[in-house]
């Protein structure tokens, strides 16, 4: 993950996620789940023209679902970067809780 850019589009955050050969990726952001002092991404892949995330049921075997932590850059943007291996199940552990809390209501 590389580079990142926010469109607003009907009310939800569209990040463009850049790789190192250029290729530019759509997202949407489901979720800011905090762990800590730092606030990690729930993105969800945008595969049509119109950039619309199917359901978000978790029932889709292809979806494109990533983790990504949210920091500041030399200029003081946010850009999102990869996770290291604790943080990803740091904030596996907190999505879990938020579901059961969810769940229960």
């Amino acid at each position: 993950m590389s580079n990142k850019e926010n469109e607003p589009l009907d009310d939800d955050m569209v990040v463009v996620m850049t790789d190192d050969e250029g290729n530019e990726y759509y997202y949407s952001e489901e979720m800011i789940i905090p762990v800590g002092e730092d606030r990690f991404a729930l993105l969800v892949g945008l595969h049509d023209e119109e950039h619309e995330a199917g359901c978000g049921c978790g029932d889709d075997e292809d979806e494109d679902v990533i983790i990504a932590k949210i920091v500041a850059n030399a200029e003081g943007e946010e850009e999102y970067i990869e996770p290291s291996d604790e943080e990803f199940a740091a904030v596996q552990k907190a999505y879990d809780a938020i579901c059961d809390e969810e769940e229960q209501e």
